[in-house]
């Protein structure tokens, strides 16, 4: 964006004072890289930094966000600086988040409007819209106030705090020091699941609210945590406000303005959270702060944790990231950086150990003569807790009856249309699914290709593993509770299913990636995770520390109690570093060779790396598209290689994506590699900025992506 607010303006010396503002214009266009001046008439008077305004721009009208305002002389204003029309809304933000805009747009490549509507109330919006010949603006409908808080309702008077263990202790000083030096300190609270974080969120965001500031507490996905959630809420009633995507937009609305009127001074939410109006914010909290869920896969591809980083330096407060699994890149900025601290909380809060990891070879239990979903020892440890009256968790990254049907006379695989990627057969509808568009398709009676009538179904989904669970419990008193997006897919689902979970009495958990965070239950003794392999075979430099963190999280649910834990990883690599380091707990040996890797190949935290992505309908296009995008950015890769002396400065050309072909479109990809404290993102929009692409064909780019599928 541009550096100067007025870049318009003149400097000569004028007459007397005229009003004008900077305004981004909201139309959809990557090459609106900065903001617009409009004079601001006197019937506009009330116009301040943060409000929408209507403004013209070319020939059509649209909708505007005020980034500054400020008094000039009139003869500095050049005749063709056209006037605001009209204020349509009060400010959504103050000149920090007009700031955070600019950063946004920066950092991040992307266009300066969808950055600023993060700040904005979902879906209150003023739109501008064409029709029959003119523009017509469409104001949201008026909300009517709320008779009480939107958030206060009848509950349990607040939770008196517990004592402290040791670390937690330690974890509390550090965040009172950082807050006490106000210059934007990170803190890292590095704790095993069960050392009772959450309990440190608390007491920091309490010093906070002592001194009539307030907080943002941001968790990875608002509905897989509702014990964390409830936690807050238990502890400060009615001044929590929760924000999240299940809410309709109205409660969203309501939540928001709680936060800005000052009358809820606490937000909890996800990603989209860190952007809620908290009047006087003290302190930012990101629990779990390793989730890929903190990453915002839309314009602006922004993450969380180095936007909250960047808002913290700027109003001089401090960030906790909690994990029992820290990122890579938040251990290598407190190695680094001398305003980034870790703090280790290694013990659970009741002292309890950490279950024990046993690591079961498939490939050997395959060769015994098994062929049995769950291995020997899982099946034995599963029976044994539910005639125990406890509790077990099973893990299975999947979700339907089988990965995919096979024709076994000709091999042919059902595939999405729409999608490169086979279709995942579902059992209790005995549909083909994809779970990429959400296409559903009825299973062939005979096979498509050859029509052989020897369809087979191959791999295994959470409806064939609660089938052959169900098998292994017959006759065993428990309830079998199956987790996953197809359970989950209504409101309110996830915490109806944990509640059923935490009744007394024996019962079986098992669910996707989902399960592995935020459950708390004292009566969990077995935790299995079904196949351990799933994310290593991936393309992808974050595998290996995916399935490093997935493990140690899930292995975190059992054993938290007075019962001790047992936890079985099926897997058939048991060598691996990731699955052989996570069932010790090493994660120093883990790191030794999964930094060894990425230095070598130039990937994070040893480079910074962008993803530039060309899609479109016609594969040709993009094809042609995307050879032309990556010869332009080879020559500025070529240019500040040679500026900079540094060969670090790479581009691998390009290629198409893993997933080749997602909802229709045709996927290409240019990955771009540079130093760790390089310009990447200037680098890239001298390129990205200006390109016209056909029509039919998108690019974009992801600066730092968590993912290069």
């Amino acid at each position: 964006m541009a550096s100067a607010p007025f870049p318009y303006i003149s400097s000569r010396q004028g007459r007397g004072p005229v009003r004008v503002a900077s305004v981004i214009v909201d139309i959809a266009t990557r090459s609106l890289d900065g903001a617009f001046t409009y004079s601001v008439p006197t019937d506009c008077a009330s116009v301040q930094v943060g409000c929408a305004v209507l403004v013209g721009f070319g020939k059509r009208r649209a909708v505007g966000y005020v980034t500054a305002v400020e008094d000039v002389e009139e003869d500095d204003v050049p005749h063709a600086v056209r006037p605001i029309l009209s204020v349509l809304s009060e400010p959504y933000f103050d000149e920090d988040g007009a700031a955070l805009v600019d950063f946004l747009a920066s950092r991040y490549v992307a266009p300066p409007a969808s950055c600023a509507r993060l700040l904005t109330p979902a879906g209150r919006r003023p739109t501008v819209s064409h029709a029959d010949g003119a523009w017509v603006l469409k104001r949201p409908p008026a909300r009517r106030a709320q008779a009480s808080s939107p958030v206060a309702t009848e509950q349990d008077p607040p939770s008196a705090p517990p004592a402290l263990t040791e670390g937690q202790e330690k974890a509390v000083r550090a965040i009172t020091r950082a807050r006490k030096l106000a210059r934007g300190d990170v803190v890292v609270v590095d704790g095993v699941t069960g050392s009772g974080k959450t309990e440190v969120y608390l007491r920091a965001i309490a010093d906070v609210l002592a001194q009539g500031r307030g907080a943002i507490a941001l968790v990875p996905e608002i509905s897989l945590t509702p014990q964390t959630v409830a936690r807050f809420e238990a502890r400060f009633g009615s001044t929590v406000a929760v924000m999240h995507s299940n809410m309709t937009q109205a409660e969203r609305f309501d939540q928001w303005k709680a936060a800005r009127d000052g009358d809820c001074r606490i937000v909890v939410g996800p990603r989209s959270a860190l952007f809620a109006p908290v009047r006087d914010l003290g302190i930012i909290i990101i629990d779990e702060e390793h989730e890929s869920t903190y990453k915002q896969e839309s314009a602006p591809r922004y993450h969380a944790r180095d936007v909250a980083a960047w808002i913290a330096r700027r109003r001089g407060i401090p960030l906790v990231l909690g994990s029992a699994t820290p990122s890579i890149e938040a251990l290598d900025a407190c190695a680094h950086d001398e305003l980034w601290h870790r703090v280790s909380m290694p013990d659970r809060v009741n002292g309890r150990p950490l279950p024990d990891i046993r690591i079961v070879d498939m490939a050997r239990e395959f060769g015994s003569g098994s062929r049995m979903m769950f291995s020997r020892e899982l099946s034995d440890a599963i029976v044994e807790a539910v005639d125990a009256g406890r509790k077990a968790v099973l893990m299975l990254n999947k979700r339907g009856f089988a990965s995919f049907l096979l024709c076994r006379e000709c091999g042919f695989v059902p595939e999405c249309p729409t999608c490169s990627v086979s279709l995942t057969y579902h059992e209790v509808d005995h549909a083909l699914v994809c779970h990429h568009c959400g296409r559903r398709l009825p299973v062939p009676p005979a096979c498509p290709r050859c029509s052989s009538p020897y369809l087979k179904k191959f791999g295994a989904g959470t409806q064939r593993v609660e089938s052959e669970l169900e098998r292994l419990l017959e006759g065993h008193a428990a309830d079998v509770i199956r987790m996953d997006s197809d359970t989950t897919s209504s409101r309110g689902a996830h915490a109806r299913l944990l509640k059923r979970f935490s009744r007394p009495g024996a019962s079986v958990l098992l669910g996707t990636q989902m399960i592995a965070k935020g459950l708390d239950f004292d009566d969990v003794t077995v935790v299995g995770v079904i196949n351990a392999d799933t994310q290593l075979a991936l393309p992808d430099f974050r595998s290996g520390e995916r399935t490093f963190d997935l493990i140690e999280q899930v292995a975190g649910r059992a054993g938290r109690g007075r019962f001790p834990g047992r936890v079985f990883v099926q897997t058939y690599a048991p060598e691996d570093a990731a699955i052989s380091c996570a069932a010790r707990y090493d994660r120093s040996a883990f790191l030794s060779c999964e930094l060894g890797k990425r230095k070598v190949l130039g990937y994070p935290p040893y480079a910074r790396v962008a993803d530039v992505r060309i899609w479109g309908a016609s594969e040709q296009e993009v094809r042609a598209c995307a050879h032309d995008v990556a010869g332009a950015i080879a020559a500025v890769v070529a240019d500040a290689r040679r500026e900079q002396g540094d060969a670090r400065w790479q581009t691998l050309g390009a290629a198409p994506c893993t997933l080749g072909k997602l909802r229709g479109m045709h996927r290409w990809h240019v990955l771009v590699k540079a130093p760790p404290a390089s310009d990447i993102s200037s680098a890239l929009a001298s390129v990205l900025r200006p390109w016209r692409t056909p029509r039919g064909v998108s690019v974009a780019v992801d600066v730092d992506p968590q993912s290069i599928l």
